[in-house]
């Protein structure tokens, strides 16, 4: 066996024994599930004896006794009624503990999310993460289902099975015996043909998931630039590559089952020459026979079952490894449990000294940055796309880490403080506004879930956004579709203005706050955001500069950099960075 191929079964045996490390705190209704499958297996394997005292007392020598033929069939009834209650049993409590364990693993995957960096969930295909939450978890439940009552069941059933042959005749068991590996090594054979198949297919879909997700999550943009045909090909391409993997790993694993079917029959074949001349020679009866004949079948039946359920096995071991790589993530480093509550309400002055940041090592974006911002200083930072503005509202979040330097809040690194502690200190107004699927009172009170109804109207007024709720069907009870779908750009925008006024933080944190508004409810909620800026640090991160006049300081960024800063008139009056930005947009047209 090569290097690779030994790497490779150290790594399933790995992902195995994890996956059943899920079940232990269910270990009760395992065993209760392994009772029952010993209980189901041993009358199952009564009845073929009952059956075989039958059919000996039918054709034995002299009068049929019919009234010992009765006895034995109603034990025969008894025996199959009370295996299949037992089967059942088994069945209830294998379901249990396999849709418990995943559960539990569905559970870790989605706080997983919560706790891995914002970097990670950025970087990876968002259609992919969600086929990892839903597809590969499902697929997991499926093969602990198979695998749970097949091969348990299937174990017993061969150990328990073989030991009643070699009861009643050692040779002819012998002969099973020495068949039976060939069905073995067809499986194991056509295992290893049909698992790179099965672990390809888990990653087309879990590709194909980002591109419905995204096409049509963006269908506007789509049907805007005639984009139909094209993203048709697209998932075209991706769905018949998963159609030509699934097919082939279909393929291989389906050969499987009439393989062993193949073997069994052989086996059957054997049994019943070898019976045949036991027979002749007195060594066995018919109904012994009989009986053999049907436990040869129970005997290479589990075999049958494990080859059938090695699709589901494969690709239950190809969704846990898909699983683990996102459970195995790096959390935020330190964890919050390390870190320190804020001390109440953040006066919000910031000292941000010699930071540098880069989302690429090769492409340096933050270098060298500092910044001393005073209690209720209004911030203004503006220049040109890319030169680091959001990056710069991030780092101060927290969603990113800074690689060298310090951020102090209030005298304290805020890499002292826990992260929900921080962020509660800020209130982010974005340019792409985000609802959920909720009422209007909720979406309003997302940050304050606690929020009286009064509470929530009055920061709706705020916001300039009650009178258009109070004309929707149910007012602040009515029911947003999801994405907010069911509003305008500026409604969504105007909510979530809301939402933070409805917060109250110490400090702002306005990113193109306004940019879907109208122009004349833009007055109304510059105004709003005026009167709650007083005694707030706020820091406003805008394109259109005719919004951020009033600022106490304009901070001018270019390649990561604060290339100039001051007051609107000190600025202009400065004639450099800003003042070119500053007139190109209200210079005429030509």
């Amino acid at each position: 066996m090569s290097a690779k191929k030994k790497l490779q079964k150290r790594k399933r045996s790995k992902s195995l024994q994890r996956l059943l490390s899920f079940c232990k705190p269910y270990r009760g209704k395992l065993y209760a599930a392994m009772i029952f499958a010993f209980l189901y297996v041993a009358l199952s394997l009564t009845a073929p004896v009952l059956l075989g005292y039958a059919i000996d007392k039918a054709v034995g020598k002299g009068m049929v006794d019919f009234a010992g033929i009765a006895v034995l069939l109603i034990m025969v009834g008894v025996s199959a009624g009370s295996s299949a209650l037992f089967g059942w049993l088994m069945n209830m409590f294998t379901y249990s503990v396999a849709y418990l364990t995943t559960r539990d693993m569905r559970r870790m995957v989605y706080s997983k999310f919560n706790s891995t960096p914002l970097s990670y969930i950025d970087s990876s295909p968002h259609g992919d993460l969600l086929s990892r939450l839903i597809n590969d978890v499902d697929a997991v439940a499926d093969g602990l289902l198979q695998g749970i009552t097949k091969l348990f069941s299937g174990s017993v059933m061969i150990i328990a099975t073989l030991g009643f042959m070699l009861v009643i005749s050692p040779p002819i068991a012998l002969v099973v015996v020495i068949i039976t590996p060939l069905s073995m090594f067809v499986a194991a054979f056509i295992t290893r043909l049909s698992q790179r198949q099965f672990r390809e297919q888990s990653e087309i879909q879990g590709e194909l998931s980002t591109r419905i997700e995204e096409y049509i999550g963006r269908q506007r943009l789509v049907k805007a630039f005639s984009f139909e045909e094209d993203s048709v090909s697209e998932f075209e391409e991706i769905n018949e590559r998963l159609r030509v993997s699934g097919q082939k790993s279909q393929f291989y694993s389906s050969l499987a089952n009439p393989s062993t079917r193949f073997v069994n029959g052989i086996v059957t074949a054997a049994v019943c020459i070898v019976g045949s001349l036991s027979a002749m020679n007195g060594a066995i009866s018919i109904g012994q026979i009989a009986t053999f004949i049907t436990y040869a079948n129970q005997y290479t039946k589990p075999f049958n079952e494990v080859t059938g359920v090695i699709p589901q096995l494969q690709a239950a071991l190809a969704g846990a490894d898909r699983v683990f790589a996102v459970l195995d993530e790096q959390d935020e480093y330190p964890p919050d449990s390390e870190c320190e509550e804020t001390e109440g309400r953040s006066r919000g002055e910031l000292d941000i000294n010699h930071i540098s940041f880069s989302y690429n090592p090769q492409r340096p974006l933050i270098t060298d940055f500092t910044l001393n911002v005073d209690h209720a200083k209004r911030v203004a930072i503006v220049g040109p796309t890319g030169c680091g503005k959001t990056t710069f509202i991030n780092l101060l979040m927290r969603f990113y880490d800074i690689q060298s330097g310090t951020i102090m809040l209030d005298g304290k690194s805020i890499y002292e403080l826990k992260r929900s502690s921080l962020r509660s200190q800020f209130g982010m107004v974005l340019q792409d506004s985000w609802l959920y699927s909720a009422s209007v009172r909720d979406n309003i009170a997302y940050g304050k879930p606690d929020a009286t109804i009064e509470e929530v109207i009055a920061a709706a007024k705020k916001a300039h956004i009650h009178r258009f709720i109070e004309r929707l069907p149910d007012g602040y009870d009515t029911m947003i579709t999801e994405a907010g779908d069911n509003l305008s750009q500026g409604q969504r925008q105007l909510m979530c203005i809301a939402r933070v006024m409805l917060c109250d933080p110490p400090m702002l944190i306005l990113d193109e706050a306004t940019s879907s508004i109208d122009t004349r409810t833009e007055i109304k909620i510059q105004q709003a955001f005026s009167e709650m800026m007083k005694g707030r640090t706020s820091f406003i991160v805008a394109h259109r500069l005719s919004t951020i006049r009033e600022a106490d300081i304009i901070l001018v960024m270019k390649d990561g950099n604060i290339i100039e800063q001051g007051s609107h008139d000190e600025l202009i009056a400065a004639g450099g960075f800003y003042r070119e930005l500053y007139t190109s947009q209200f210079a005429p047209s030509a």
